[in-house]
């Protein structure tokens, strides 16, 4: 990957954020 990447996620009516760090660390937002 290349800079970081972030997907949205909806999920039982909320959204949260799906980050992928450069380190390739995972980090989950609501």
């Amino acid at each position: 990957f290349q800079g970081e990447h972030e997907i949205g996620i909806e999920h039982h009516g909320a959204l949260y954020r799906l980050k992928i760090t450069r380190q390739g660390k995972l980090i989950l937002n609501k």
